[in-house]
């Protein structure tokens, strides 16, 4: 039985954590609650590209792999958090239904797109041209489930409520040294934390800022997510999550002004009630240029790994990942060319002449 020290426990850390357990190893995960991207997350899991109503890199092997490791998931902590609910895309014009049904002619798209088209009898809400459904869908109630895999953790001796020290990280001919421990490697999932991380800080992950809102509307009576320019998710008693932004330009992690009013123009452009925001939420996801996670070795430490840049579809694509790079770890299988970080090794080569 190996022996891992996985290095934040947000969806990617989860994930790996889970998967190598399942794999009969060891671990060992450090957080200090320093990244709050995967606690502020809307969680919805939908392979299809609303905006543009095509399917999302690798979308159906994303599915297939998400839904039965939370189902496992759940049935092990005893605890539900992943809903079912349909995802409604409002239409905006004739061309957007007719665009909409051009879609669900494509393979791969069929099986998540409805054909048949929905007309709004909510009156809290203007659409005119109404909705098409995206099929299989849900939300994974993130913070529900990251407290409740802490938990397990902590239940298991294997959770440790603290920052990871790097100046007392050993690597060893085989495997690291670490605060008296000894273990065959250490994977780093530190999210957007990562552009601190003196081994993999040349890898070209950026920070996109998503901002929510909540919001009360006991008019709105409304059951599904709704998507026109910003979303809406129902979360109980006439209470919704509103998002979600995502910009590259900011200058801090905290909730601002400016986000809550593009979210609440983007609202009154379709809801037509009264609501009140009661809360505001922010984090900053790890994302990379070629929207693709990072995943992967070190170029010159074989005991070093990393799992992160999971971007805004952190839900849909952790468990895929975890998945391949507890393959590669543990049976040497090849990493697929999509995720493996080894495509920006010439960055790490480039800061090494400079050093």
């Amino acid at each position: 039985m190996g022996h891992y020290l996985i290095v934040g426990s947000g969806l990617s850390g989860l994930a790996i954590a889970e998967t190598l357990l399942r794999e009969g190893q060891q671990v060992t995960v450090f957080d200090d609650d320093s990244q709050k991207a995967s606690m502020v997350a809307g969680g919805l899991y939908n392979p299809v590209v609303l905006k543009r109503f095509n399917l999302t890199w690798e979308g159906k092997r994303l599915m297939d792999m998400a839904l039965p490791f939370y189902n496992a998931l759940e049935k092990k902590l005893g605890v539900h958090f992943d809903e079912k609910i349909p995802i409604l895309r409002l239409f905006a014009s004739e061309g957007e239904q007719n665009k909409w049904f051009e879609a669900t002619d494509q393979p791969g798209l069929s099986e998540h797109l409805s054909t048949s088209l929905l007309s709004n009898t909510n009156p809290a809400i203007h659409a005119p041209y109404g909705y098409g459904e995206v099929l299989h869908t849900g939300r994974i109630h993130t913070a529900h489930l990251l407290k409740a895999y802490r938990e397990h953790l902590r239940g298991l001796g294997s959770l440790q409520l603290e920052a990871f020290n790097f100046s007392e990280l050993q690597i060893a001919e085989k495997g690291v040294h670490y605060g008296g421990l000894a273990a065959d490697g250490v994977i780093f999932s530190e999210g957007f934390g990562l552009r601190s991380n003196p081994y993999f800080n040349y890898l070209p992950l950026d920070g996109n800022k998503g901002e929510l809102l909540e919001i009360y509307a006991p008019d709105l009576k409304e059951s599904r997510v709704v998507k026109a320019g910003v979303f809406i998710i129902p979360t109980g008693g006439d209470r919704y999550l509103a998002g979600a932004t995502y910009d590259r330009n900011y200058e801090g992690p905290e909730p601002t002004t400016q986000a809550r009013e593009r979210l609440l123009k983007g609202l009154r452009k379709f809801i037509q009630c009264d609501f009140k925001v009661t809360g505001q939420r922010a984090g900053i996801r790890p994302t990379v240029p070629d929207r693709r996670p990072l995943v992967g070795v070190h170029p010159e430490y074989s005991s070093l790994f990393v799992i992160n840049g999971m971007g805004s579809r952190g839900v849909l694509i952790a468990p895929y990942a975890a998945s391949c790079l507890a393959g590669f770890i543990l049976r040497g299988e090849p990493l697929p060319e999509g995720l493996d970080c080894s495509r920006f090794s010439h960055r790490f080569q480039r800061s090494e002449k400079q050093a």
